[in-house]
């Protein structure tokens, strides 16, 4: 058994997170300035120090300390003496900052396909009616042969289906001017976001996450603060991520130690409005995806945004200070008394009011997967620095990951469906006489299926779809070869090809392995 680092005390007693155990996922919740960063922080190095990877969001910045050792000081001496903990060992954790807008971190992107439209109408706030015909656009990609990689394809096509929604009628269904139009606005909003850096090549390759150096996991930091002004991508970026990693890992049962811990910060965003169709996805993915190796941590100011059906499966809790100011608050104050395994020493309902800084309620599953009775207990300080690193720490770090910055420094513009589109369309321009623009370059892939043509475009004689079928066989496998290694080993022209290889199937491939929410809510499309 693997021994993990303590987290809290109480008095002689000695908490600690079970390795086994923290892919029974877990809840971090307290009132703001009550110390659930530092909670998440100490918990983090621990799992670190084990060599287990951690994932989290950087929210305030405060996180980035993690990176460097700390210092002593009268506060934290006093604090280490009254807790009886033995002196300070200070260090800091191995770390990978990332930033989706490429600024404070190596850039994190994903493409238009791999998010799919269930997730890509939640970021652009669509309602039910704009959503399906959301829906409907990537089918006819899809069934096109249309790669949807970044936003330019996504308004390309857009545009395309407006201008031929006539013809796409008949098999597709009315797909009206104004929801078209409500899509594209939201594009432009997300644009203006900074949703066109994010949505783009080379896409994130989650095994990148999943590294250790000397012996210690790597602590890989999203840099939030400016995600966190666009709340709703913040939270289904954060979705996306956790749905590839579920859908890309094998199943691996229950291990030694997880492969990553992922910590969810600011949580309730993830739940705010949520539609009921993709909450039950959500529930369902924490549920499976501790078979794949990874523990999931909420971390919110008050257990009741976390809905009852995910909060149950969360084992592991630290509850911190809750405020009992109103009705809402003295709900939440009863419903996360409830939620521990009783101590007959402990009023917790009372006590949950009174607790200071640094101070929580805190239950941990036992090696059986029990919870244990909930005890009152000081958050031991982080062997690391509290608080930012200066930016050139931070220019440094980044520095120093080299195979990262090769593989995602330089965004790559691959044919897609924006290329296909306007290579067209001055096709149409050049047969009534207009000047004609430089010809597109030819795919320097062999196509991979087939595709139907668009309209306007002639009938192409196929083989069948059980050459569809052969192809699309073929292209996974070739996927799953150049896909075995790690993206921060490639070049940018390997990433390339290995991103490629990944969008090679049939249409009917291509909809099978759409990302896990969007596959289960049977939208069809590319992964690619």
């Amino acid at each position: 058994m693997v021994d993990v680092p303590v987290i809290a005390k109480s008095g002689d007693d000695e908490l600690r997170l079970q390795a086994a155990m923290t892919n029974r996922h877990g809840l971090v919740a307290g009132a703001t300035g009550t110390g659930k960063t530092v909670t998440l922080q100490v918990m983090a190095e621990a799992l670190s120090s084990i060599g287990v990877p951690v994932f989290a969001a950087d929210v305030k910045g405060d996180l980035s300390g993690i990176s460097q050792p700390g210092k002593s000081s009268p506060k934290l001496e006093a604090r280490v003496q009254a807790m009886g903990l033995e002196a300070m060992e200070f260090a800091g954790c191995p770390v990978v900052f990332w930033d989706v807008f490429g600024k404070e971190g190596h850039p994190v992107r994903a493409t238009i396909s791999e998010m799919g439209p269930l997730l890509l109408g939640r970021i652009l706030n669509l309602n039910d009616t704009q959503a399906a015909v959301l829906t409907l656009v990537f089918k006819i990609a899809d069934d096109h042969g249309l790669l949807l990689l970044d936003m330019k394809d996504m308004q390309a096509m857009l545009q395309h289906v407006s201008d031929h929604a006539a013809d796409y009628k008949g098999e597709y269904g009315n797909m009206s001017a104004a929801s078209l139009g409500a899509i594209q606005r939201g594009l432009v909003q997300i644009g203006q976001q900074g949703g066109d850096c994010f949505f783009g090549e080379p896409a994130l390759d989650i095994q990148d996450l999943i590294q250790t150096q000397d012996g210690k996991g790597v602590v890989n930091l999203l840099a939030a603060d400016k995600l966190m002004q666009s709340p709703q991508l913040y939270a289904t970026f954060l979705l996306w991520l956790m749905s590839e990693l579920f859908e890309k890992l094998p199943e691996v049962g229950d291990l030694e130690k997880p492969k990553l811990v992922f910590f969810f910060d600011e949580a309730h965003l993830l739940f705010n409005d949520l539609p009921p169709a993709l909450g039950s996805r959500i529930e369902q993915v924490v549920r499976l995806i501790r078979s794949k190796g990874v523990g999931v941590f909420f971390v919110t100011q008050n257990p009741i945004d976390v809905p009852d059906v995910i909060l149950s499966q969360l084992g592991n809790r630290v509850q911190h200070a809750l405020r009992a100011f109103s009705p809402r608050d003295q709900k939440a104050v009863r419903a996360a008394a409830q939620t521990f395994r009783a101590n007959p020493t402990v009023n917790v309902e009372e006590v949950i009011t009174q607790l200071g800084v640094g101070e929580a309620l805190v239950s941990f599953l036992d090696e059986k997967g029990t919870p244990d009775v909930v005890e009152r207990a000081m958050v031991v300080p982080p062997h690391s620095q509290i608080g930012p690193i200066t930016p050139e720490q931070r220019a440094g770090i980044l520095a120093a990951s080299v195979d990262l910055e090769k593989a995602y420094g330089t965004a790559i513009d691959r044919e897609s469906a924006y290329e296909r589109l306007k290579g067209k369309a001055v096709a149409s321009s050049a047969a009534v006489g207009a000047p004609a623009a430089p010809p597109v370059p030819a795919p320097t892939m062999a196509p991979t299926s087939i595709p139907m043509p668009l309209p306007g475009e002639p009938q192409q004689a196929t083989g069948g779809g059980w050459m569809q079928e052969a192809v699309g066989v073929g292209g996974s496998v070739l996927g799953s070869l150049l896909g075995s290694g790690t993206r921060g080993r490639m070049t940018p022209a390997q990433a390339m090809v290995q991103s490629a290889a990944r969008s090679i199937g049939s249409t009917v491939g291509r909809q099978l392995i759409r990302g896990v929410l969007g596959s289960l809510m049977g939208g069809g499309g590319s992964r690619r």
